[in-house]
């Protein structure tokens, strides 16, 4: 259903800078907390003693003490220490590697084995003092595909939020979608239109009028497992549009990292970075609170969408020109699936060839 062996988003930093944090990916019911470094942990969330869930216990000097019986647990899953008993014999459970980078935490769900830091993707915008970054987080109860969907193919802005990026050009600007590798684009150019009230209030943030025509750009990057990162801004017409002078634009990066839950719900982390402005800490909240208000008008769309398609699962969907951009990216997905399930069945017919073999004891 989703690719494992990937970095998910699994958390932000200040969600784990007390107590553990219990979340669900990719299927998996992980705990994350720090240990006595400061560096965040992931393990299983399941005790090892009596099955209950690690989260909810405590952290004491960095190590995860589950919150039923007081079991110790080490950093690589293994119990080491329990009072009044021996716990070196238990089982280890499963940890996952993580990565805290450009602000966020990242989990492996699939083979430890195949965790390559080098494979989460560079995220030049996290790392420059030249941008300002704000977002936050959502739980909706959807397939991760629909959102991507809902990323790749824009032309809903003109409905779902008519009352603040949406507007009628949209609909009228035909996109073009094309792929490199497992990258999947989508563009949509837009000429001397009126600028939607969030990105007036863009245009005020950046010191520019907000009266006059502008050039629109949305620029839609797919990359797998199920992130999103989206070109956008308006520039005073006239100016070259997306290729407009910085004193002449106001324009963004829309950050979309979609982590699954389970087959039918997401951890969906956005937000918005800019380089115009970025030591304006009130034009950083402005823009966070219109953006929250922009997605959170996704939220019941695309959970009615996804309690049809479980009441009529045989129904088929039909694809217009449009939809290009996320068919492109769920080949891309179906690719990554088909890759892992090759693996995992060789790897399994390995394993059980070994266990066939007989040894033989030499003659005596």
């Amino acid at each position: 259903m989703f690719p494992k062996n990937a970095w998910y988003v699994a958390c932000m930093p200040d969600e784990i800078t007390g107590k553990p944090l219990g979340r669900q990916i990719c299927g998996e019911a992980m705990v994350f907390y720090r240990n006595a470094e400061g560096a965040a942990v992931a393990l299983e969330d399941f005790c090892p003693h009596r099955g209950a869930p690690l989260s909810l216990g405590f952290v004491r000097d960095g190590t995860l003490v589950c919150g039923y019986h007081g079991l110790e647990m080490g950093c690589q899953g293994k119990a080491t220490g329990m009072p009044g008993q021996r716990v070196n014999g238990f089982p280890s459970i499963r940890h996952y590697p993580v990565i805290e980078r450009y602000g966020f935490i990242w989990v492996w769900p699939g083979d430890a084995a195949q965790a390559d830091a080098a494979k989460l993707h560079h995220l030049e915008w996290a790392e420059s003092s030249a941008w300002a970054y704000g977002g936050g987080l959502y739980h909706i109860r959807c397939d991760y595909r629909l959102m991507i969907d809902n990323l790749m193919d824009l032309t809903h802005e003109t409905y779902v939020h008519a009352n603040s990026i949406g507007q009628k050009e949209i609909d009228e600007a035909a996109p073009k979608t094309t792929s490199e590798g497992d990258t999947v684009t989508t563009s949509r150019f837009m000429e001397n239109v009126a600028a939607p009230s969030f990105w007036k209030m863009a245009l005020r943030g950046n010191g520019l009028a907000d009266d006059v025509a502008v050039d629109r750009w949305q620029i839609c990057h797919f990359t797998p497992p199920s992130h999103v990162l989206i070109e956008v801004g308006v520039a005073h017409a006239g100016h070259g549009g997306y290729h407009a002078p910085a004193d002449k634009k106001a324009s963004s990066i829309v950050v979309d990292f979609i982590t699954p839950e389970t087959e039918t719900s997401i951890w969906y982390f956005w937000g918005m970075a800019r380089n115009f402005r970025p030591d304006d800490a009130a034009l950083t909240a402005s823009i966070r609170e219109g953006q929250a208000k922009i997605f959170s008008e996704d939220l019941e769309m695309l959970e009615r969408q996804q309690q049809n398609l479980l009441k009529w699962p045989d129904r088929k969907l039909l694809k217009l020109n449009i939809d290009a951009g996320g068919v492109m990216s769920r080949r891309v997905i179906d690719r990554l699936l088909e890759l892992e399930r090759v693996k995992g069945e060789s790897e399994s017919t390995s394993q059980s060839a070994v266990s066939r073999v007989i040894p033989v004891r030499a003659a005596t």
